[in-house]
C-alpha cells in the first residue's frame, strides 16, 4: 500500500548506447566518482559502474539523474548489502 500523500513507488531507467543513463525515482546520491555511483532510489540502492562517469543532470526534487560516461553495469543491492555498502561508502567518501 502506498503511503498517504505520495504516489506509488516507481523507477524508469533509460540507457542510450551505454553512454547516457537517465534515471527517475532517485531520492539521493550517496556517493560517486568517475568509476562508480551509489544512488538511493525508491526501489532500493542502485550501483552504477563504468568509466569516466559524471553527472550530466541532477534534480533530486523531481527524482531525476542523468549520468554520462561508459556504463558497465547497474545493480540493485538487497537490504543487508545496502546497509553494509552504505557504511563502507560512507567511510570511504567522508
Amino acid at each position: 500500500m502506498a503511503e498517504q500523500g505520495k504516489g506509488p513507488k516507481g523507477q524508469e531507467i533509460k540507457l542510450i548506447n551505454r553512454k547516457l543513463l537517465e534515471l527517475t525515482g532517485v531520492t539521493n546520491v550517496e556517493s560517486f566518482d568517475s568509476e562508480e555511483f551509489l544512488l538511493d532510489t525508491e526501489l532500493g540502492f542502485l550501483t552504477v559502474t563504468g568509466q569516466n562517469l559524471h553527472i550530466k543532470h541532477l534534480s533530486l526534487d523531481q527524482g531525476l539523474v542523468a549520468i554520462e560516461g561508459v556504463v558497465h553495469s547497474l545493480a540493485y543491492l538487497d537490504g543487508a548489502a545496502a546497509n553494509k555498502s552504505k557504511g563502507l561508502f560512507g567511510k570511504l567518501f567522508k
